[in-house]
């Protein structure tokens, strides 16, 4: 009994820790740091994202 109780509470414990890394528990105040300030270092580390292209797989092979 004793092991099943243990598994019954790490089966719990990654239940709700996946739930609050994906901010599934924001509706009780406990949000993941990354999540509340986002990634504004990425946008400002952009250099001219305009000139990005989308080639499709036959367009990307030409040289």
């Amino acid at each position: 009994m004793p092991l099943r109780a243990l598994v019954i509470l790490l089966l719990v414990a990654n239940v709700l820790y996946f739930a609050w890394s994906r901010g599934g528990l924001a509706m009780f105040g406990t949000v993941p740091a990354q999540m509340s300030q986002g990634e504004p270092e990425r946008l400002t580390q952009q250099i001219r994202p305009q000139l990005l292209t989308i080639l499709k797989d036959d367009e990307a092979s030409r040289p």
